[in-house]
């Protein structure tokens, strides 16, 4: 299947990145135990905000947006210096972060999927392709801070926010939905399981061996 890609105003798609960008150097300032200087919390911010972009297009075999406009790492950069040095003010904020986080997996993952459908990928795939775009970015910087990979853990759910809103997705246009109407679907429900998830602490069960299931059951 090949669709039209959803494409998005460059100026929406660079706000994703540098929310993307702000929180990366945020999380980055608050680990004081790695004595990341001011470059290292940069580097991280940019690493969150262009991951998830970087990796969709390296799965695609596609040149990264990012290198084909110089708007991409100039916004990231700015943002994980503005998130770093004023994390003070932005963590009294953090609810608006968290909910403009939200949205911003959704788009990811709406662009990422579409992106992949549009290159002729299969529909489960393209979905694949879309969850990555979503969370390719959390992924780089636990990898690079040298820390257990946060998606793999026990937590608020986040690749499965934008597993529901990409299977949506692929299920709304193989029934001939509208690709723009099928890729705000993908955004509002990624964006409220996420949102949700956080707000009541929703999380996949911690994985049990098959013979303490009875034990577990009974916990």
């Amino acid at each position: 299947m090949t669709v039209a890609p959803f494409t998005i105003p460059l100026w929406s798609d660079l706000a994703a990145v540098g929310i993307g960008a702000l929180q990366g150097a945020m999380f980055a300032s608050r680990i004081k135990e790695h004595r990341i200087d001011l470059l290292g919390v940069a580097l991280i911010g940019i690493i969150v905000g262009l991951g998830g972009g970087l990796l969709r297009d390296l799965l695609l075999n596609q040149l990264p947006a990012a290198m084909r406009s110089n708007w991409y790492l100039v916004v990231a950069t700015a943002a994980a210096l503005i998130g770093m040095l004023l994390i003070r003010i932005f963590d009294r904020l953090n609810s608006l972060i968290i909910a403009l986080d939200a949205v911003t997996i959704g788009l990811f993952a709406a662009i990422g999927t579409t992106k992949a459908l549009a290159s002729g990928v299969p529909e489960v795939p393209a979905v694949f392709v879309g969850v990555v775009a979503a969370v390719g970015g959390s992924i780089l910087r636990d990898v690079a801070l040298n820390l257990p990979i946060a998606l793999m853990h026990v937590g608020s759910l986040y690749a499965v926010a934008a597993a529901g809103g990409t299977v949506l997705l692929v299920t709304m246009v193989l029934v001939g939905a509208n690709i723009l109407v099928a890729a705000i679907a993908c955004v509002f429900v990624t964006t409220v399981i996420r949102l949700l998830s956080v707000r009541f602490g929703w999380s996949l069960p911690e994985q049990r061996a098959i013979g303490s299931w009875r034990v577990w059951r009974r916990a």
